[in-house]
């Protein structure tokens, strides 16, 4: 269900032929990405213009971590005609006359061609058409974009004249561009001709997309061909210093997500938080509180939270400490040092999901509508330096689109505007973000911190291994901006999770697609030390999935699901190549991992197919007591 905005009107179009589902629209159809429908590609526009009225939902833990009030998915109801789109690529031709202009331009012609009845029933021409051929407009494969996230149109009149292979020539006063193609796909490049039939003025497109070409342009010709910073999703631009990119309409590369995802755990489920906020207790306090003073407000909350905890707590039948929490995140107070900006993705926010995850809080608030867990006896799995296995039959997940990147993927640890080229997907003064809910299942395998420490100091090449992954990382765009450390545990435990994804996907019927991965690794100088993984699996279905992967998790099937995994991923069809590289993949980011052994489909994965080696997990040619399980695989 979608809206098109053209200029200052909103357009209805077909809810069956432009429609996505919640998760497309939050993910590679988020705002400011481009979407093939079947007439004409369109651009997801911000939130703000949105003429859906969305459906709240709830992660309290997420909403403090991203300073938001609540989460929105689009409306679902046959009254609501959803997101609001804005037509972009703006340049068509014509696949019959090849005529090749600016949408305004097809614009004028049909609204000075189309008869009265045409104009009454479309007027703004909702799906393009060439008046002379009545032939289906296509839109340009070809933009621009930049590292700061902005897109314009490929500067075709400018790049007509500039580049003219008879020599370089100024723009005439009435530009009209054809399009042709050569007679065979060998042509490349070359074989893709410009025309301009007003002053003959003609030009291939070889060279377009070349890294620097645009730069060099600039300094030839002029500022025409620096960035536009033109922001079309919201209908703005703003100045920017970068010069832009020729880039394939339907790139990878042209739009990368930022989701920040968060497990409702307890006690942060939206059931407890709608029991607090619906007490009396609650209401009469938020009174109380709205008396207080500004400068004064955190002082006097502080002073008499316990007592506010303890009275809610009486009247909904809930803990002390579960509702003291809620309350001290909800009124935006610090218990002791001073309040410190959240990371969604950083250690501390893993750490009370770790807790959960491992049954650190009482079992009488642990499971509900949200979160089941269930304990098993590990001394029944017989897997060596596993320290505990934990069964989630209800896990859910809330999914946030926070902003996107352009030409250079974000980094998956950093959130906001500590991300390099990062938009935001909303203004500042908006206080939701898009985002969208699953509920599935898990299992959660947590490994013996101890015995991972001693194997990493037992041998000098683990520690080496890491090193050659992390200066890689430091080449990187993202690396020279930002620091983080990729330490052996993290590399280690990745790589499992990836293995085990890759087998289960075999045993428990999902495909690797429908299986993600979570991480919860942090070391000694950290509150908590988290040496563990969580594989599940999620969907849009209020019921969540049917228990397919948490019968693999029981003591009779996960010991050799799990050796298997790791036996599989001894070998590689690309051995020996594979298991010796010093870096291969995304920048070179991964050691001995590729398509073949390690890699999964990049839904599944939280760093983006990065940050791997199975060398650490089974050992290398050089050295197979490298692997953490090299002597349980040999036994």
């Amino acid at each position: 269900m979608t809206d098109l905005k053209i200029q200052k009107d909103v357009v209805k179009l077909n809810k069956i032929t432009h429609s996505v589902r919640s998760a497309q629209a939050i993910l590679q159809y988020g705002v400011g990405a481009m979407v093939d429908f079947p007439d004409q590609t369109l651009m997801t526009a911000a939130p703000e213009y949105w003429e859906a009225k969305v459906t709240k939902i709830h992660d309290e833990r997420l909403e403090k971590a991203l300073r938001v009030d609540y989460f929105g998915v689009p409306g679902k109801s046959q009254k609501d005609w959803g997101i609001t789109y804005t037509r972009f690529p703006q340049w068509y031709f014509c696949p019959q006359c090849r005529r090749f202009q600016a949408l305004k331009n097809w614009l004028s012609e049909y609204r000075k061609n189309a008869t009265l009845t045409q104009k009454e029933r479309d007027p703004h021409m909702k799906r393009p058409r060439c008046m002379e051929c009545k032939k289906d407009l296509v839109p340009t494969r070809i933009v621009v974009a930049c590292e700061n996230g902005h897109i314009d149109d490929f500067p075709w009149v400018n790049w007509v004249h500039d580049r003219n292979i008879g020599g370089e020539r100024s723009i005439c006063s009435n530009p009209s561009l054809t399009f042709e193609t050569g007679a065979t796909a060998s042509a490349g490049l070359e074989g893709l001709v410009v025309k301009c039939k007003n002053c003959s003025a003609k030009a291939t497109l070889a060279g377009a997309f070349d890294r620097d070409v645009m730069q060099k342009m600039a300094e030839k010709r002029g500022p025409q061909y620096g960035c536009s910073g033109n922001m079309p999703w919201k209908g703005s631009s703003e100045d920017c210093a970068a010069f832009p990119r020729a880039m394939q309409r339907g790139a990878s590369s042209i739009y990368y997500p930022k989701v920040v995802s968060s497990l409702v755990i307890p006690p942060y489920s939206e059931k407890i938080n709608k029991k607090i906020t619906g007490s009396h207790a609650f209401e009469r306090i938020q009174n109380i509180i709205a008396d207080y003073e500004e400068d004064e407000r955190e002082k006097k909350i502080a002073s008499r939270i316990d007592r506010w905890a303890e009275e809610i707590g009486r009247e909904i039948s809930a803990q002390y400490i579960v509702v003291k929490n809620i309350l001290l995140r909800r009124f935006s107070v610090q218990s002791g040092a001073e309040s410190e900006e959240i990371n969604a993705n950083g250690v501390g926010y893993r750490i009370e999901e770790y807790e959960a995850l491992t049954g650190k809080i009482p079992i009488e608030d642990l499971n509900g509508n949200d979160f089941v867990r269930e304990d098993t006896d590990i001394s029944k799995y017989n897997i060596p330096f596993v320290k505990g296995v934990s069964l989630i039959h209800k896990i859910r997940e809330v999914r946030a689109l926070t902003g996107f990147t352009r030409i250079n993927p974000p980094d998956a640890f950093e959130v906001g505007e500590r991300i390099p080229g990062f938009i935001s997907a909303k203004e500042p003064s908006t206080r939701w973000y898009p985002a969208y809910e699953v509920r599935g299942e898990g299992i959660f395998i947590e490994f013996n911190c101890n015995d991972i420490n001693n194997w990493i100091r037992n041998n000098n090449n683990i520690a080496k291994r890491a090193e050659i992954v992390n200066n890689n990382y430091r080449e990187t765009y993202q690396g020279k901006t930002t620091s983080r450390l990729i330490t052996p545990k993290f590399l280690l435990l990745h790589t499992i999770a990836h293995l085990l994804i890759r087998q289960l996907s075999f045993e428990c019927g999902y495909t690797a697609a429908s299986l993600r991965e979570r991480i919860y690794c942090s070391g000694a100088d950290d509150n908590v030390e988290m040496s563990a993984i969580l594989i599940y699996t999620a969907s849009g279905d209020s019921e969540g999935t049917l228990g397919g992967l948490v019968r693999q998790g029981y003591w009779d099937c996960l010991p050799r699901i799990f050796k298997k995994a790791l036996e599989i991923g001894e070998l590689c069809s690309n051995d020996p190549v594979c298991i010796s590289s010093e870096g291969q993949g995304r920048d070179a980011l991964n050691l001995a991992s590729c398509h073949s052994c390690a890699l999964l489909p990049e839904t599944s994965c939280e760093e983006f197919n990065v940050f791997l080696d199975r060398g650490v997990v089974v050992g290398t040619f050089e050295d197979k007591e490298l692997g953490f399980y090299y002597k349980w695989l040999n036994s």
